[in-house]
């Protein structure tokens, strides 16, 4: 058998011996890094009523993880295709960021002004779920330090590991409690009540709904597909939502809404 077989194999039996302890993560990451080639990773577990919590991350590029308490954990986060992943309890698997991102992604507020300062080119996260109401994300990473995406060899390899990672992460961090549920109206209705507190603006919950959208990225074709209603529709709310706001454009909509959105999964309906 090859070095490198009994490597990958000594490394996973390290990861497994190491379940329930502070080493799992660390070994975890380094049985991942024998079979995929990364930049950096981040372990993130998402909940339904409170901020995710980050349970390991290391770099190579330190502008990866430099924001990622101050803006990230704070409230950006509602705002990741990620996170919408866990909102949409996705099945257990592997996800690319590219595949799931909004259609104006690269274009929104919070690529330009967080997302894109990571120095990020390509990103997916092995997705699986210890607990109801919890999901935990393993994210591998590529940014400046080597500047390349991963190939499609390397994300079927990503495939054919993820079980092993589902049933090594779920079997960690089962003990993790989610502090309950936020449905879809919960959700809406916090951001109604919190953007009146802080703002004096009285959103109605389609204008609430369209915010949110357009603050992940959505264009509006996409909005529309996610709501049900009409491109042109979603231009008369979106119109009626920057008057309201006395703003004229996502990056003041962005600027408005930051400061607020990391309150908004601790106030549960």
């Amino acid at each position: 058998m090859p070095d490198s077989a009994r490597s990958e194999e000594n490394l996973l039996a390290a990861a497994i011996d190491h379940l329930n302890t502070n080493d799992f993560p660390n070994s975890l990451s380094a049985w991942l890094r024998s079979r995929l080639s990364y930049d950096n990773i981040t372990i993130l577990a998402y909940f339904q009523n409170q901020p995710p919590v980050s349970l390991m991350f290391e770099n190579r590029q330190p502008k990866v993880h430099e924001n990622i308490s101050q803006i990230y954990l704070a409230g950006a986060y509602l705002l990741d295709p990620f996170h919408d992943l866990h909102l949409k309890n996705v099945p257990t698997g592997v996800y690319r960021l590219s595949d799931i991102a909004p259609d104006k992604f690269h274009r929104n507020q919070y690529f330009i002004e967080y997302y894109g300062n990571t120095t990020m080119v390509d990103e997916f996260a092995f997705v699986s779920y210890p607990a109801q109401g919890i999901s935990l994300h393993v994210c591998l990473g590529r940014d400046s330090n080597s500047n390349k995406r991963f190939t499609i060899r390397e994300l079927a390899v990503a495939h054919r590991l993820s079980p092993l990672v589902s049933a090594l992460t779920s079997g960690h961090w089962k003990d993790i409690i989610p502090k309950g549920e936020t449905t879809k109206g919960g959700f809406v209705s916090n951001l109604i009540e919190t953007t009146k507190q802080a703002h004096g603006i009285s959103l109605s919950p389609r204008q609430a709904e369209v915010a949110m959208l357009v603050l992940q990225g959505h264009s509006s074709v996409s909005i529309g597909l996610n709501l049900g209603i009409s491109s042109q529709t979603v231009k008369v709310f979106r119109k009626q939502l920057y008057r309201k706001c006395k703003i004229s454009s996502q990056a003041e909509l962005f600027n408005l809404m930051l400061p607020i959105l990391g309150s908004l999964s601790a106030n549960p309906d």
